[in-house]
């Protein structure tokens, strides 16, 4: 769920649902160089790319026009559909849907086509309510019910567990008689498998973002902010955002106005000219305090007592204004260097009765009602009863861990970034915290020197980055043998990998559960509860 984690770090993952549809993630990474909406290679700044030649012997080839079943959905949000066995990947197509598509391109393995009718619509399909949503690419999932997202969350969960893990899943029937008691433990390390819970989701699965992260450009003489066009780094206008919250659009709105107003220059990617970058907003949901980053090219903000000034006037419930610098010449969202321009330097949030200070750089998690809920069922599935020693590996800022210091005797944290660690240890102290120790590093070799000083662990939690676990820290987990070991994923595949190797080891897989961190996108947070094997 982290994705870039604290000052100058590069991201661990996007937290998907990128803000305003951006095709920039946090880390700065463009999506332009992947397939656009129809399918064929997105061309920067418009570049042609010769066309494969046309592969012979397929079933289909380019322009073909075949009517298909939709029998699933790839990890792209794209219905998965057969032509004589060939498969053929077709974006706003759902499952259970048979439609009329057109070949827009071939590989040896499987193809693109583009959907041109529907013949038989899914049950399941709606409207999107979003007037963008076919141009922004922010959201995957909005055509279909928020039911049937969360029953495909689930299954592309199993889905993993059993084609990469070689992970036996229990039956349906058997994953719902599964109840969350005491005896779940001991029902689930039977022959059954895998127990997979129906996926956690929300009860307002709308604004539920708390960080708006906003290219910034100019057209027709005025600041517009939104999203990149896809296939392109044009920078298209929007002043709403069905996922963000009404606040951060408002802010954004109002800034661009201010910015134009005052002559603020837009920087230009093309020839490195112009001011300003991003406006980055954050809003802390409980407290109610938002702060407003202003990414620059360059020192001097013309104007910007007068910006100030009409911020927060306009803007009361801003409490803190920050500028960010970043003259070079990359993708990458923030520079190394950041300033107060006025109010604080951190506002305030809690998740549970954990208070946690954000600064501009500093990573938090962007949907704080579900992360409340991840991090409730990380907590029981460590099983603590306030006795417990807990080594949280990939900590970040400390989340988690100190989520979990409120029912451990002692917790671990570690992080390799350095800034994460000085943020842990600030919040740790924040919140009266004193039996909770960070540490720098990598967590395969400070694991082991902490096993080495005679720390032993009764429970590991792990929340790597997307890639998943280093294969060292697996073999640390298996060495040190720890009761009980909580994964905390934000992808399925990986997820699946990293479980086959526990269940190599002395391991039990007992349950998952998914997690709907990011309705209407493809993105899935599950927590897997895993035990030692009685030897």
């Amino acid at each position: 769920m982290k994705k870039q984690r604290s000052n100058g770090a590069a991201g661990r993952r996007e937290s998907a649902g990128r803000a305003y549809g951006s095709a920039e993630r946090e880390t700065g990474m463009r999506s332009s160089n992947k397939r656009s909406r129809n399918g064929s290679p997105g061309n920067l700044h418009g570049a042609r790319k010769q066309e494969a030649p046309e592969i012979a012997g397929l079933p289909v080839s380019k322009n073909d026009e075949v009517v298909i079943d939709i029998i699933g959905m790839n990890h792209d949000g794209e219905g998965v559909g057969r032509a004589d066995g060939y498969t053929l990947f077709v974006a706003g197509a759902l499952p259970g849907e048979k439609a009329l598509v057109k070949v827009l391109k071939t590989k040896k393995q499987y193809g693109y086509a583009k959907l041109l009718e529907l013949r038989e619509a899914s049950p399941d399909r709606i409207a999107a309510p979003c007037g963008i949503y076919d141009k922004c690419g922010g959201c995957q999932l909005q055509h279909w019910s928020y039911a049937g997202q969360l029953a495909w969350k689930r299954q592309h969960v199993v889905d993993a567990l059993e084609r990469i893990g070689k992970l036996r899943v229990a039956a349906g029937d058997a994953a719902g008689a599964v109840s969350e008691g005491t005896g779940v433990l001991e029902a689930a390390l039977g022959d059954e498998g895998i127990v997979v819970l129906p996926t956690l989701g929300m009860a307002e699965p709308w604004r539920y973002r708390n960080k708006a992260q906003v290219p910034i450009g100019v057209t027709d003489g005025g600041l517009v902010g939104g999203f990149y066009a896809r296939g392109s780094h044009r920078i298209v206008d929007m002043e709403t955002c069905l996922i963000q919250h009404e606040h951060n659009d408002d802010v954004v709105t109002r800034v661009k106005a201010i910015g134009g107003e005052l002559c603020i220059t837009a920087y230009d990617e093309e020839t490195g000219r112009g001011l300003l970058r991003h406006v980055v907003v954050k809003k802390a949901f409980r407290t109610g305090e938002m702060m407003l980053v202003l990414v620059t090219n360059g020192q001097d903000i013309p104007h910007v007592e007068a910006w100030i000034n009409l911020i927060r006037e306009q803007l009361p419930q801003v409490v803190s204004i920050c500028q960010n610098i970043n003259t070079k010449q990359t993708n990458v969202i923030f520079g190394d260097e950041t300033r107060v321009l006025w109010g604080r330097d951190v506002i305030y949030d809690y998740i549970g009765d954990v208070q946690f200070a954000i600064s501009a750089r500093s990573f938090y998690q962007v949907n704080p009602v579900q992360t409340e809920v991840l991090y409730s069922k990380t907590v029981e599935y460590a099983g603590l009863t306030g006795r417990e020693t807990v080594i949280d590996a990939y900590c970040g800022i400390g989340t988690i861990s100190l989520f979990l210091a409120q029912h451990a005797e002692r917790v671990y944290g570690v992080e390799i970034v350095k800034e994460a660690i000085e943020d842990a240890r600030s919040n740790a102290e924040l919140n009266g915290m004193k039996h909770v120790t960070f540490e720098v590093g990598a967590s395969e070799d400070v694991i082991p020197r902490w096993k080495d000083q005679g720390i032993e662990a009764d429970v590991i939690v792990v929340d790597p980055p997307r890639k998943g676990c280093d294969s060292r820290l697996l073999e640390t987990i298996l060495e040190m043998k720890p009761e009980r070991v909580v994964y905390v994923s934000c992808n399925p595949s990986t997820l699946a990998r990293d479980l086959r190797i526990l269940e190599d080891g002395s391991y039990r897989t007992v349950k998952v559960q998914p997690v709907d961190m990011f309705p209407h996108t493809v993105h899935v947070e599950c927590c897997a509860l895993i035990v030692r094997s009685k030897e």
